[in-house]
């Protein structure tokens, strides 16, 4: 059984354009779908973003064949051990540990990471791009599960890397315990105004990466992880009431003014995957060492900057199930706060 309901309709009288935009809710699962009727009365639909509510529990011994946590941060030029160690603890058990970092400092960010890993992981693969890292993690003796691991790296723009702001993209592509997966971490451009260039820039990375670099004959990834600071902002309201949302705890609320889930249903970015609900408080921008959002005199509208999506090849040879999506908010050394996610995957039958 589903509902079915009309959140969104909309005329526009100087481009002709209609849209329509329906909410297909099935059990745990939010479709959003939206059709757009040009001048000539043709017809396009768009899948856009699956909105998918986290189910904490997490049966990793016994339902699922391979868990993933994830976890993104822009990190702003800052390091504070203590933050990156907290950033990659976990009471959650699982198969690989994916750390995704923009804006990261001249520092040894690895060395910085293995050592807080230390009693539990070892590094398998990472992909560095000036200030754009990741960092793939399993737990001791996880290598002998690693075969066919692949680095490669996209950038966008041009003058990003000299103030070592790169803008672009990282990226592993690898088997792990025969399923092969790619995970990239991307730091796109930023404000507000600047949509179609994030979409294009979007579009420039997944085109570019692997491209002719992997077995032809190969097995296509299983399942996609894009993690970063996307940049997509929230528009169509001003900073100080998107705040009062938020600290009234209704910031579920703004998801209608997020540029990145606005793009999706058009069709331009992000076809077919899934991202869990945004419950929690967007993740920029704030006050250094606070929780407090921006009091410069910019007072920037608060926005979901920061972001974790899945796709997954086929459903029917594979499920991927969220079992947590959200904010680290005691974190206080960058403008951002890191997202985490905890992604497990199941195989209708065995490789």
């Amino acid at each position: 059984m589903f509902a079915l309901n009309i959140i969104f309709f909309e005329i526009n009288l100087f481009d002709c354009t209609i849209h329509l935009e329906f909410v297909f809710k099935f059990d745990k699962k939010i479709i959003r779908s939206r059709k757009t009727m040009d001048s000539q009365g043709a017809t396009t639909s768009h899948e856009g973003i699956k909105t998918v509510r986290a189910d904490n529990r997490c049966d990793f011994s016994s339902y699922s064949d391979l868990c993933v946590s994830v976890v993104t941060w822009n990190m702003n030029g800052q390091v504070c051990y203590e933050d990156l160690a907290e950033l990659v603890g976990n009471s959650r058990k699982s198969d690989l540990l994916v750390v995704g970092l923009q804006e990261v400092p001249r520092k040894n960010i690895s060395r910085l990471l293995k050592a807080a890993l230390l009693d539990s992981h070892i590094l398998l693969g990472k992909a560095i791009m000036q200030s754009i890292h990741l960092y793939v993690f399993g737990p001791k003796d996880s290598d002998l599960f690693i075969r066919e691991l692949k680095m490669d790296k996209r950038s966008v723009g041009c003058f990003g890397g000299l103030l070592r702001r790169k803008k672009g993209a990282v990226a592993i592509h690898l088997y792990y315990k025969g399923i092969p997966m790619v995970f990239i971490s991307c730091h796109l451009s930023a404000h507000a105004h600047n949509v179609e260039k994030r979409n294009s820039e979007f579009r420039d990375v997944s085109e570019s990466l692997f491209s002719g670099k992997l077995n032809p004959y190969a097995k296509p990834p299983q399942i996609t992880v894009w993690l970063g600071d996307l940049n997509y902002r929230l528009q169509g309201i001003d900073t100080y009431p998107a705040r009062n949302l938020i600290n009234n705890d209704l910031q579920r609320l703004l998801t209608c003014n997020d540029q990145l889930l606005q793009e999706a249903g058009r069709g331009q970015i992000f076809e077919g995957y899934s991202e869990g609900t945004l419950t929690f408080k967007p993740t920029y921008k704030y006050d250094i060492g606070s929780s407090n959002y921006d009091t410069s005199y910019k007072v920037r509208v608060p926005s979901w900057t920061d972001r974790i999506l899945f796709k997954t090849k086929d459903s029917d040879e594979i499920k991927a199930t969220l079992h947590y999506y959200g904010s680290m908010d005691d974190i206080h050394s960058s403008d951002h706060k890191p997202v985490k996610a905890h992604i497990c995957l199941k195989l209708s039958k065995p490789l």
